[in-house]
């Protein structure tokens, strides 16, 4: 053995075969998610089906001595602790131990960013197992079952599962485990933006950079909204049979910024990321990755949580800029607009917004104001025509079913 790793990708209908020719006394690793290119890279990340957490055990003076199994049961009992639903099944690693939750369904690529709140919850909670804090990325790779782990001479094996009511490891509702891990679940922040667009008609977003500013975007996290932003930029890419030469670097640096924006990555793989948007914006582009050591300062600068002071406000030292800035930077149209989800102007967003107060009224049997003034015309020909016949307004009222008021409105005209 030479030492190097090789990394290979493979169609999911061939890992069945994959996995059955694998020299199982070579460290062999296997990634956590599927991916829509032969790399994984989260910017081409397809779908993922489970949370996970990599746990150094052997870095913790408490697991000095124990076996495998003790290991899990010690990671079991503090996950009662911590009131963490009990991990689908465990895995000894060879030194250390993975815990992975299983879903019932696979996540899109557009559930990702709550897909890592979930993360960085479970590995915030598990530091005291030894939860290793830079593994908890989608592209991440975990050693594979059944293969030796060459620093120990230790098989990678199943420890402890989980079962549920049909005999196979659990699989947890991830709304269910969103609403559990995260402080608030999303069906609550629903309510609660319903409950603000009843109250103003006009919400105060604060977006990415903290400028309160009125906006009828829909109300999304930072991080969420960056990982739109970022979708934006290549849906845009797209309808425009991709970036012009000009216009590449500029298309990678902000798809870049916004991908650490949202938490999908970070500076350590943030070039390995830069490489799979330039092959996506063209296959045989050689970008000069020195343009881009600006943005790799700037993130570490935003992972150490430093601030960037502007006046009396400060921000985050990752770019965030303005929708306007970006349509003018980016001379987005109309028409282009109409397919993006965030990077829309002030008019389109109150047209959307517009469009979806009226969705809403028609839900809630609101009518529109030609039918409303066709019904009208039509009570008011059925209250002068009961008039007429010598009934009172009361009379009137009762058997139309409107108000006394309403009828001698009617009755007058």
């Amino acid at each position: 053995m030479s030492g190097d790793k090789r990394q290979s990708s493979h169609r999911l209908i061939e890992m069945p075969t994959v996995l059955g020719l694998i020299d199982k006394t070579c460290d062999t690793w296997i990634s956590q998610a599927e991916f829509i290119r032969p790399n994984r890279r989260v910017v081409n990340l397809a779908r993922v089906g489970l949370l996970f957490a990599d746990l150094d055990t052997y870095r913790t003076d408490w697991a000095a001595g124990r076996s495998p199994k003790q290991l899990a049961q010690s990671v079991l009992y503090h996950c009662h602790k911590e009131g963490i639903p009990t991990p689908s099944m465990l895995i000894f690693s060879g030194r250390g131990i993975q815990a992975k939750w299983l879903l019932e369904g696979t996540l899109p690529r557009a559930a990702l960013p709550r897909w890592n709140a979930c993360q960085r919850y479970l590995i915030d909670r598990l530091k005291p197992v030894g939860a290793d804090v830079s593994a908890k990325d989608a592209s991440r790779v975990l050693r594979l079952v059944e293969t030796v782990n060459s620093k120990s001479n230790q098989v990678c094996r199943v420890v402890h599962v989980e079962n549920g009511s049909d005999g196979q490891p659990v699989r947890y509702n991830f709304e269910y485990l969103a609403e559990i891990l995260l402080p608030v679940a999303r069906w609550d922040i629903e309510k609660q933006n319903q409950a603000r667009n009843q109250r103003q008609k006009q919400k105060q977003l604060k977006l990415l950079d903290g400028d309160k500013t009125t906006s009828n975007l829909r109300g999304f996290s930072g991080r969420q909204l960056a990982w739109h932003r970022l979708e934006d930029l290549r849906t845009l890419a797209t309808l425009r049979g991709g970036a012009s030469e000009g216009d590449r670097m500029k298309h990678l640096f902000w798809c870049l910024n916004f991908l650490l924006l949202s938490g999908a990555t970070n500076s350590r793989l943030m070039y390995h990321e830069a490489a799979a948007l330039a092959r996506e914006v063209d296959a045989d582009w050689g970008y000069n990755s020195k343009e881009l050591m600006t943005l790799y300062s700037k993130a570490k600068q935003y992972e150490a949580g430093e601030k960037v002071s502007f006046g009396d406000k400060e921000f985050a030292p990752l770019y965030t800029p303005r929708n306007d800035t970006l349509i003018n930077l980016f001379e987005i149209t109309d028409s282009e607009q109409k397919e993006l989800r965030t990077i829309i102007s002030k008019d389109m967003a109150a047209e959307r917004h517009r469009d979806r107060d009226r969705e809403r009224r028609r839900a809630a049997g609101a009518v529109d104001r030609e039918t409303y003034l066709e019904a009208a015309n039509t009570k008011q020909q059925q209250a002068q025509a009961l008039r007429a016949q010598g009934l009172s307004v009361r009379a009137i009222a009762e058997q139309l079913g409107i108000s006394k008021t309403a009828v001698g409105r009617y009755i007058q005209t």
